[in-house]
């Protein structure tokens, strides 16, 4: 998903600009013409120049996915509590702690009250609201059950928000471990190992070509680390800012899946993904053409979103969805099998959500084997590089100490 910015005009005239994030500019264009406004211009959002950049960077959202899915929730509960929407919308105006996420609810509960459906209220708010959201929730005001359908958006979002977290805390640690070897090992080779230099250069001992290569590594940082930082933290952006264009993305996650083991384990992170959404939005009596298309904006694998798009087609054209995603051989077979079950037996919705289910277990199951081998891992090369410092320090002074008759 990629960065929009906007220019459009409202059916009152109104100017509107903002942001939004989708597939493609025509995306864009298509969401805006529904919530009916008249597209002006749609422009890549990364390419903004630095200062907007920056802002994106820091610019916090007025509902970050915490409150949207405590809106939802609580939502669903005054629903289900019998309040009529206006006056629960009035209820959650001082939910969220920051004046621009009351601002944003503000604005919904006078959208609502005006006459428009909540659907319509949640579109005019630029973005905010995923694609998936609105379409849900309008699915549920055609069919009679909004109550319902917000409920099972809430269980989709915290379902989402909790595989997410666990990804998440399963890579901060090893990461935190990581970021301490390195700063170890700067610190050692950058202030400590030069203090030695001299004294080693002097005496008039041959030195191991590993204490060379320390030796020479820390002048390298003592002289040069500041703009070997610099340019370092510059080339890492550049390749960040090339990796967010399409055809360089699609090849890095095409890449990534090739992997022996960290690729099975995306596949099926996107696939636990891919079904819950698929079943969420069939659950909810979306039709599967429109519940494809917002599905594959939940994929964050360029090229598993392609394979979304292909089988799309191959959907439109009369085949089964199964078949259409077997033909990629990128999705876990088992995923297709279970689909085509589903498919056959009419419970396709059903069947989507127990995919999910289960690739969300297979997932945490393999973050945690991940986990139980990664630590030990970065323990052992943090011992093994701090050891080998020590050695190319401590090995010519002992040379040198017993060839003067210390020892």
């Amino acid at each position: 998903m990629a960065l929009f910015r906007y220019k459009a005009l409202s059916a009152a005239g109104e100017t509107l600009a903002g942001s939004m994030e989708a597939a493609r500019a025509e995306d864009v264009v298509a969401r805006l013409q529904e919530q009916g406004h008249l597209p002006v211009e749609v422009v890549d959002g990364t390419g903004g120049g630095a200062e907007s950049g920056l802002a994106a960077l820091f610019r916090a959202k007025p509902l970050d996915e915490a409150a949207v899915l405590q809106f939802t929730q609580q939502l669903a509960t005054l629903l289900g509590a019998g309040q009529p929407l206006d006056r629960a919308l009035g209820h959650l105006v001082e939910l969220p702690e920051r004046a621009e996420g009351r601002r944003v609810i503000e604005r919904i509960r006078d959208t609502v009250r005006g006459g428009l459906p909540l659907s319509a209220a949640l579109e005019q708010q630029h973005g905010l609201f995923p694609r998936l959201y609105v379409s849900l929730v309008r699915a549920g005001e055609a069919g009679g059950g909004l109550q319902p359908a917000l409920a099972r958006l809430a269980d989709h979002l915290e379902r989402s928000a909790a595989l997410r977290a666990q990804v998440i805390s399963a890579l901060v640690y090893p990461l935190l471990l990581l970021a301490m070897v390195a700063a170890v090992c700067v610190l050692l080779l950058a202030f400590v190992v030069p203090q030695f230099d001299d004294l080693l250069r002097s005496a008039e001992v041959a030195l191991p070509w590993y204490t060379e290569i320390v030796l020479a590594v820390g002048r390298l940082l003592r002289a040069w680390g500041l703009p070997l930082f610099v340019a370092g933290t510059f080339l890492l952006l550049l390749l960040l800012r090339h990796l967010r264009q399409p055809e360089p993305r699609a090849a890095f996650d095409a890449w990534l899946l090739d992997r022996p083991r960290f690729g099975d384990f995306m596949a099926r992170f996107e696939t636990a993904r891919l079904a819950r959404t698929l079943g969420t939005l069939l659950g909810n009596g979306v039709p599967l053409l429109v519940a494809l298309g917002i599905a594959r904006q939940s994929i964050g694998n360029r090229v598993l979103g392609l394979a979304v798009e292909s089988a799309t087609e191959a959907v439109k054209a009369g085949q089964g969805l199964g078949a259409a995603l077997a033909r990629s051989k990128r999705f876990p077979r088992l995923a297709v099998q279970m689909v085509q079950v589903g498919e056959e037996s009419g419970e396709l919705g059903g069947m989507l959500l127990k995919v999910a289910d289960t690739f969300d277990a297979e997932t945490r199951r393999a973050l945690e084997r991940a986990l139980a081998a990664l630590v030990p891992l970065v323990t052992l090369l943090m011992a093994g590089l701090v050891g080998i410092v020590i050695l190319a320090v401590l090995v010519p002074i002992y040379q040198l100490t017993s060839s003067a008759g210390v020892l």
